[in-house]
Order: structure tokens, then C-alpha cells, then sequence
């Protein structure tokens, strides 16, 4: 079903803002429960993202749902994770789950994001590219709609019974209506740019977990290298707000010394990377919200769904999207706006017990001498650190969640023994 078309006074199901991994698949959802969805996004595909590209197995599972499955095959699959720190390397499989599948791939952003939209689309969600959703349309205190400004700079309101804000981590949209992030809880900032290599097509993506300031010091978060298979690797650098030192990290500095330090095994060179870098700020541990309102939810990065243990927000962005989809579709077929309250609840279920482990965790690292000593002794033990990848990418089987629990409890002693270090 495509639905009417968009014009001024236009009225709809429900209305997305924003057309990235957390909109499109909304859009995508939406529509194939037979809803009149139109997406609005300010840019026009293709377009750049700050991103590692790397689409885990959680990803892979949620694009093969939306039936893209066959199209992620033309790009480069990766078997898993390459470990490095204090000297050592470890390449860990993805690990076996009755739900995911074993492998992931990569992705660059403007062909990620494209396909997506595009499959939406075909699915009969409506896109408007260029036009930014300037403000809510309110009724009665009731968000209705957007004003939507076209590049030209014409103005006209679009209404829906429902809206989905879906315009990522600085979601403008969304403080519009009152959504606010958890200034105690962690958040991260990761630049990235791209190089030329013969090891564009390495079977494995790389971290390492000793990332080190210009004076040798080391620093929270972590470094990756991911093959893209495009000739290319996509290098970058990730860092926690839970550092004490945070503010004053020279991001660019600290990526420059990263491709220095990687060049010779990565066959690149460090001085000329294909592109300028760009960096982005990334909420984390489902810090927004509220995260609905009586005719609104919020998705995706605009929610802060985003992995504090490793910084992944796609699989977040196409996961709570589809719950919110189900959740709209519920409350439109059945005529019931209090649907919308099962949202936070539903979250709260699939996240919550594993938000609150990735967030004290991020307030561990944010401890140097603790992080040293945690990935030197993970870096000695192949079995600890493919419980630690298991963990970190949210790929314990139902029969494991006892250990997240426990891993919780240690990361909370951890803290109290350690409170100054």
C-alpha cells in the first residue's frame, strides 16, 4: 500500500522522521502491515555516515527479515572478530545461536542506508528526501504531524495519527517534543575515514583494545580496522565520555597515530587516506527519552539504543523499529492509542538488564588501570574472551542469560573495590 500522496495538509498513518537504519526500517514495517507511512529525511540518497560499517550477526539477521538477505551477498562477508592488545592477537568466530547467523558483513553507510530506504519503499512506504521535518504539528498538545521544509526553503505540514522519531543521535525532532539524554550515563564519540590496502578483503574485523595517547598512555575505548572489500578499510577510533580526560582527547591526533601505528600490517599508507575524516557524538545505553509520548515513539539512535560495550547502533536502529512498527500497527488496527505504553516496557524486556551491564561496564574502562589489566588478562585466555565477544555483541543464547547476570554482579564488585582507580 503506498498510501496518498504528500502534499500540503496531507494526512497519513503515521509519519517517520528521519529515513536512516531506525526509519526505513519502521517505514519498511510499517508498510508491510498495510499502514499509510511516509518517511521524511533532510538528505537525499546516497549520503555519507559517520560509521565503522561493520553490520554484526544481530544486523545481518534484521536485514534478511526485510527480505535483503540476496543483495547483502555483493558485499564483503567477515567470519569475526580479530582481538589485538599488548602484543597479542586473538580471531574469535562469531559464536553459534539458534536465532543469528555466524557471520556479518560490511557495509559502507551510503550503500547500507540506500538499500534499506529503497527496499521500504518497495515494501509502499513513501520517502521525501531533502525536506527536514523543521517542527512538530501540534493538537491540542498532541504531536500530529511535522512542518516540512523543502531545499528550496517552501514550508508545508504533513499529519498522521502517529509519529515515529527516527532522526538519530542529535534528533532535533525529538528535544522538540521533550526527549532528553541521561547526563550520568555514558556516552561516545568515534571518528573514522578510509584507506587503501591489498587486505581490503581480510576475513576478519579488527580491534584493538590498547589504543594509546600521543605520550604512550593508554586510552578508554577502542581502535578498529574493517575490511570493507572494496579495496579499501574503514579505520577508526572509539572513546567513552566515562574517561576523565575525555574533553581534552584530540580525536583527529589520536586517529592519525592509530593508522601510524597499524600502516605497516594493514599495508597502508597512513598520510593519505581517501577521504577527510568525520566524527560523530553517539548516545549510548538507551539514555534518551522519554521514549513515547501518547502519539509519538522514538527509535533507534534518537533513543540512545546504542551498545555501550562496543558502539553498535545499527542492529539497535532495525530492532526497535520493528517493535515500534508492531506497536503503531497494534494501536491503528485495533483502534487503541494506549498501545503506545507497551513501548517502554518491550525495551525495557529485550535491553534493559543488558543496558544497565553495558553502562557500568563502560564506567569500568573508563579506568585505565582497570582496563589494562582486564584486556591483558583476556588477551592470555581464548575461552574468556569468546564469552567477552558473546557478551559484548548481545549474542547470548536464552540458556546463557545467567552468566550476563553474573558478568553484572563482578562488573558491580569491580566498582566498589576499585572506586578511585
Amino acid at each position: 500500500m503506498s498510501g496518498s500522496p504528500v502534499h500540503d495538509g496531507s494526512h497519513h498513518d503515521v509519519l517517520v522522521i528521519g529515513a536512516g537504519p531506525a526509519g526505513s526500517a519502521a517505514g519498511y514495517w510499517l508498510a508491510r502491515h498495510g499502514l499509510d507511512v511516509v518517511m521524511v529525511d533532510k538528505k537525499t540518497f546516497p549520503r555519507e555516515k559517520t560509521c565503522g560499517d561493520g553490520l554484526t550477526p544481530r544486523a545481518v539477521k534484521q536485514l534478511s527479515d526485510m527480505g535483503l538477505a540476496e543483495p547483502l551477498t555483493q558485499f564483503h562477508r567477515y567470519e569475526g572478530l580479530r582481538a589485538t592488545a599488548h602484543g597479542r592477537e586473538l580471531e574469535l568466530q562469531w559464536p553459534t545461536h539458534p536465532i543469528y547467523p555466524q557471520h556479518g558483513y560490511v557495509v559502507r553507510r551510503r550503500e547500507l542506508d540506500t538499500m534499506v530506504a529503497r527496499n521500504a519503499e518497495a515494501a509502499g512506504a513513501q520517502l521525501l528526501e531533502g525536506h527536514e521535518a523543521v517542527s512538530p504539528v501540534l493538537d491540542r498538545g498532541f504531536v500530529r504531524g511535522a512542518t516540512l521544509s523543502n531545499k528550496e526553503g517552501a514550508t508545508f505540514d504533513v499529519s498522521a495519527k502517529y509519529v515515529i522519531v527516527a532522526d538519530g543521535a542529535n534528533s532535533r525532532f525529538g528535544r522538540a517534543l521533550g526527549t532528553f539524554r541521561t547526563k550520568e550515563w555514558p556516552y561516545g564519540t568515534a571518528i573514522r575515514t578510509y584507506w587503501e590496502t591489498p587486505r581490503h578483503a581480510d576475513p576478519w574485523i579488527e580491534s584493538a583494545l590498547d589504543v594509546k595517547d600521543r605520550n604512550g598512555n593508554p586510552l578508554p575505548g577502542y581502535g578498529w580496522i574493517f575490511p570493507v572489500g572494496d579495496g579499501t578499510v574503514n579505520i577508526g577510533v572509539g572513546l567513552l565520555s566515562t574517561f576523565r580526560d575525555f574533553k581534552s582527547v584530540n580525536t583527529t591526533h589520536l586517529l592519525n597515530e592509530y593508522a601510524h601505528m597499524v600502516a605497516d600490517k594493514w599495508e597502508i599508507d597512513p598520510d593519505t587516506p581517501t577521504q577527510k575524516a568525520t566524527s560523530g557524538r553517539i548516545p549510548m545505553g538507551g539514555s534518551v527519552g522519554p521514549k513515547s509520548g501518547p502519539t509519538y515513539l522514538v527509535v533507534g539512535d534518537a533513543a540512545g539504543s546504542v551498545n555501550p560495550f562496543n558502539g553498535e547502533g545499527i542492529d539497535y536502529a532495525y530492532e526497535t523499529a520493528r517493535i515500534a512498527a508492531d506497536v503503531l500497527y497494534q494501536a491503528i488496527s485495533q483502534n487503541d492509542p494506549a498501545a503506545l505504553q507497551q513501548y517502554q516496557t518491550l525495551l525495557d524486556a529485550e535491553y534493559g538488564q543488558y543496558f544497565k551491564v553495558a553502562r557500568l561496564f563502560a564506567r569500568i574502562i573508563g579506568r585505565p588501570a582497570i582496563m589494562r589489566e582486564l584486556s591483558r588478562v583476556g588477551m592470555h585466555s581464548r575461552t574468556l574472551m569468546e564469552w567477552v565477544l558473546r557478551i559484548m555483541a548481545n549474542l547470548l543464547r536464552p540458556d546463557e542469560i545467567g552468566p550476563a547476570e553474573a558478568a553484572y554482579k563482578a562488573a558491580a564488585a569491580i566498582v566498589r573495590l576499585a572506586p578511585n582507580a
